[in-house]
């Protein structure tokens, strides 16, 4: 298969020696931005998914604290026109240039089209990058997509939906943190009477969007067999500044699965008949959750 095309932006070393690059997920049809790091000879990658703030280098660092040394780590940054980003910009991120692929401040999050190339989902791209890390990487035999917050979200939502992986490759998911939850079924920790949308996408499995891959059962049957992890601050609630919960999901659906992020990852995990790694210290800050030790047990394919 043709590579696909991966140039080095040029832009200064960082600090923490990462890169930011770029790829074409289908050749010609725009580009998606990425932070990586540049080990030696990685065997295990770690790829990291910002939250609404589209904070990817934030999130990059935080990854990259808590990775084994040599791990390869990577962070890609879902672009939004700058006319629309006002609500979800990050101080020090690139904006988006001419050529990148563009969502809005929430399209991205459950793995939505491109605006500016319908037939190029964020869960298509990312199938895409994880082919050319094989491509690029051949002796990585281990990916663990790690998100935080909305980027949780976004890899709660992929465990679904993902491409099978390359040979010879495993792949993980960690997520950390999301302010509401995919259901494989009706139950609720709080369910909210006439509230229809609590078993609509993307709360649940009902009225899917026709550019997913596969249908509802399908999508139960990956997520069943998905290797994934559960993370979440023990301070992610109440009304702490540290917490941002004036920023949670507070519709229906959301609400019907609890009133904080750490009661709706405890309802969802205690659902789904899986453990919930529970950080002591940490409300809602990916550099407190990521490199702690229960974070490190996550992210760490070992």
């Amino acid at each position: 298969m043709k590579a696909l095309w991966w140039c080095l932006l040029a832009v200064a070393p960082m600090a923490h020696g990462a890169t930011f690059e770029r790829f074409e997920p289908v050749p010609g049809r725009g580009d998606l931005g990425f932070y990586i790091n540049q080990p030696a000879a990685p065997r295990d990658a770690i790829i990291a998914f910002h939250g609404h703030p589209r904070d990817a280098r934030h999130t990059f660092d935080a990854a990259q604290a808590a990775a084994p040394p040599g791990t390869l780590v990577l962070a890609p940054l879902f672009q939004v026109s700058a006319d629309r980003a006002g609500r979800c910009q990050s101080r020090g991120e690139p904006e988006a240039q001419r050529g990148d692929l563009l969502w809005t401040c929430s399209s991205w999050l459950t793995g939505g089209p491109a605006s500016n190339a319908g037939d190029i989902t964020a869960f298509g791209a990312i199938d895409q990058l994880v082919a050319e890390v094989h491509r690029r990487w051949p002796q990585v035999s281990s990916v663990t997509f790690a998100g935080f917050s909305a980027g949780a979200q976004w890899v709660q939502h992929y465990a679904a939906f993902a491409a099978p992986a390359p040979p010879g490759m495993h792949v993980r998911f960690v997520v950390a943190s999301p302010g509401s939850w995919l259901y494989l079924s009706d139950q609720r920790a709080e369910p909210q009477a006439g509230c229809t949308e609590q078993d609509q996408w993307k709360y649940g499995l009902e009225q899917l969007p026709s550019w997913l891959p596969g249908d509802a059962e399908q999508a139960r049957q990956r997520y069943r067999h998905a290797d994934i992890t559960y993370l979440v601050g023990e301070q992610d609630q109440g009304d702490a500044p540290a917490a941002h919960n004036r920023i949670l999901d507070r519709s229906c659906a959301a609400q019907a699965q609890g009133d904080s992020r750490l009661a709706r990852a405890a309802a969802f995990t205690r659902n789904a008949g899986a453990p919930l790694l529970v950080v002591p210290g940490c409300a809602h800050e990916v550099s407190c959750v990521f490199p702690s030790p229960q974070g490190r047990q996550a992210l760490n394919p070992g």
